[in-house]
């Protein structure tokens, strides 16, 4: 088996002995591991898809995550509940419909919600900030084609879906 060298800076010593600690003594294969990801993340990069992490379950309390590009997504807000659809195209072609449904009744109340005079309140309650709704459920569901959200999606949505999956974002002009 050929040999590679790598040169490892002083102050990067401590990173590579707790990788090694970590994997049992196989330094190699930890290396072998973080750069098949780096480089797997890297390509889906390039080819335009970003690393998406859902909310998943009640309140939103788990997580999932995969490579893909955010088609278009949907918000209504009404008298009973809050409803939330993205669509993302996964890197292998998937499509990830990401649903959030929170009934207005469920909201928090008292010290949960926070303070009415604070924006923190009326940013959780319109659904704006890094995760705007914190109570509901939150689901997630894998189709194989556009055709298959038909009827799980509002038409305007699915309309917006369906173009943008059989078009380029962007196209090229050779003009």
């Amino acid at each position: 088996m050929p040999n590679k060298t790598i040169y490892v800076a002083d102050d990067d010593l401590p990173l590579f002995q707790r990788a090694q600690e970590i994997v049992g003594g196989n330094l190699s294969g930890a290396v072998v591991a973080a750069l098949r990801r780096f480089i797997d993340l890297e390509e889906g990069r390039q080819a335009g898809f970003d690393e998406i992490v859902l909310q998943v379950g009640r309140d939103g309390v788990r997580q999932v995550r995969f490579q893909g590009s955010l088609l278009g997504d949907w918000r209504d807000i009404g008298d009973d509940r809050v409803l939330h659809q993205q669509v993302y195209r996964s890197r292998k072609g998937k499509l990830v419909l990401h649903t959030h449904t929170a009934l207005w009744q469920d909201y928090p109340t008292g010290d949960a919600a926070g303070d009415m005079k604070d924006w923190k309140y009326w940013r959780r309650m319109f659904g704006i900030g890094d995760r705007p709704w914190d109570w509901g459920d939150y689901e997630y569901e894998i189709f194989d084609d556009v055709a298959a959200l038909k009827g799980r999606i509002p038409d305007k949505l699915y309309r917006k879906v369906s173009d943008v999956y059989s078009h380029p974002r962007i196209e090229e002009l050779d003009i």
